[in-house]
This record gives structure tokens, sequence and C-alpha cells, in this order.
């Protein structure tokens, strides 16, 4: 699966099926797209929604409408569906931000730093800033590397806010902290109009997007893992967006569990959020 590192697709599964407990409470109920690698990373890959056809009867799924009909997502829910997703060759999990039975209600919002060069000591400091506007705002996050080169921060929501509103407010967050740091931070979407500068990644929250799940390993060389870490190791530097692997990744959980296993018990409504981001945004103006 990972050619230049030895990795095979018997590894892949055995971390799978090692880190089942810390993985599945944040895959249980969220739509899911398989990043597929059959010839690992070495050669193309695909990603895949849909399962109407070649699943087993008893792996869960939900049926999404789509403008050509509907597309069957599967859903994870336990080690045997786990490990039926790790043999179809699948390296990344991309999960949605709310679970079924109601997807219109997102339990997640998301926010990706994604740098335009590797700039770590950059992309830490917007994390950390990221982190203290959002706790104005009257909202803990979390936060967790990409397996690439940025963060991915997260924010516990209640999942009383539409997915409408949580895009929204995701969007004007987005927008008022790029305008702190205009030189350093963009919404542009295009690679060539960033000039040289950090990301700001909202559309993690629309209906049918995905971001990458909570200790799944990225289909890139070295088999990184996108992987929670706490706000102190950030700040300190200690850790990199790419510092984590299926090989270390184990020794990790060992040693300090799942950083991210409390998350979903602080889900925070984004009502009185959105009002103080509206303030704020106003006497900037």
């Amino acid at each position: 699966m990972f050619p230049d590192d030895g990795i095979t697709k018997g590894d892949l599964a055995a971390y799978y099926q090692a880190l089942a407990p810390v993985i599945l409470p944040h895959l249980k109920g969220r739509p899911l797209t398989m990043e597929r690698y059959p010839a690992g990373i070495g050669a193309k890959g695909f990603w895949q929604k849909d399962v109407s056809k070649g699943f087993p009867p008893w792996l869960e799924r939900v049926g999404i409408p789509h403008k050509d009909g509907v597309v069957n997502y599967p859903v994870v829910t336990d080690l045997p569906s786990l490990m039926w997703v790790a043999n179809q060759n699948t390296i990344t999990h991309h999960v949605w931000i709310s679970r079924v039975p109601d997807l219109n209600y997102p339990d997640l919002c998301v926010f990706d730093l994604d740098p335009s060069k590797d700039d770590v000591k950059s992309v830490r400091a917007a994390a950390v800033g990221l982190r203290d506007l959002l706790e104005k705002l009257g909202l803990p996050s979390w936060v967790k590397t990409t397996g690439g080169k940025g963060f991915h921060i997260v924010v516990p929501i209640d999942g009383k806010t539409s997915i409408g509103d949580v895009v929204r407010f995701a969007n004007a967050v987005g927008t008022f902290f790029v305008s702190l740091a205009p030189d350093q931070l963009t919404q542009e979407f295009s690679k060539v109009d960033r000039r040289g500068r950090i990301y700001m990644d909202t559309g993690r929250n629309g209906y049918s997007a995905t971001f990458a799940a909570a200790y799944t390993v990225r289909a890139k060389p070295g088999a990184p893992v996108s992987a929670p870490c706490t706000w102190e190791e950030v700040e300190r530097g200690k850790v990199s967006p790419d510092s984590f692997t299926l090989r270390n990744m184990p020794a990790r959980i060992a040693k300090v569990g799942d950083l991210w296993k409390d998350l979903h018990k602080r889900g925070r409504s984004l009502k009185q959020p959105m009002e103080k981001l509206g303030k704020l945004s106003g006497r900037k103006a």
C-alpha cells in the first residue's frame, strides 16, 4: 500500500483493527466516503461514496438523494464494518459533520488551515489564533493534525443548528479571521490566488462535504495519520501536521489515549457565538 515504506495492506488493516476502540466513536453514524487505492499509493486511487453493489447485507448504509437518484453511503458502526472498509483498500475515511438519522443538523463545525507551502511555524500560529477567536465567541475548540501540511480545528456543536446556519457561521468566522491578517491568511480557493498565504478553508461544513476523520491514515508517503493533539503541544511546537504515522500512532494512543473522547459531550449552541461575531465584525467595520 505504501511501497516506499514497506507498509502492506495487512499492516493497514492491523492498524485499523488495533485502533478500532478510539476510531469507531468518530465514525459512527457519519456517512463515509472511502478513499481507495487498490494498487497502493504508487498508482492512482479513487474516492467511492456509493455502495449499492458488492456490499455485504449487514453493512449499514444511508440513502442520500442525488440529482441522478440516490447515493447509498456506507456507515461504519462496528469492527466488522471498519475491517470491511479496510479490505476495500481504503486508506482514508472522509466523513460528514453530521450523523444519521438527521443529517441536516451537524454536531461539528470544521475549519481547515491549509498552508500554501511547508511553514509549520506560521500554520501553528494561525491555529492558535483561530482557537483564541473561537474562545472569544464562547466556543471551545479541538485540534488535530491533517497528516498533510496543516491542522483541522473542530468545534463540537449541539446538533440544533441547521447545516445552512453552520455554513454561514463558519464562513463568517473565516472572513473575520482572514481580515485580521490578510497578508498571511486567505479564503481564495484557487492556489494561484493564495500567493503563499494560509488557506482558511470553511468548505468542510456544507451538506455532503467531508473531512478526514480522526485517526484516519492519509494516502501519502510515510502513512501519516490525521491525529488529535493538545493545544499545548501545538503552542510549544511539539507537534507538526505530519508528526504522527501508522507506525507511531499505536504507542501514542497507549500513552495519551483518545484526546477527543469527550469532544461530543461538549457541544455548544451557535446562537450566542453568532451574535458575538456580529458585534466583533461590526466594531471592526
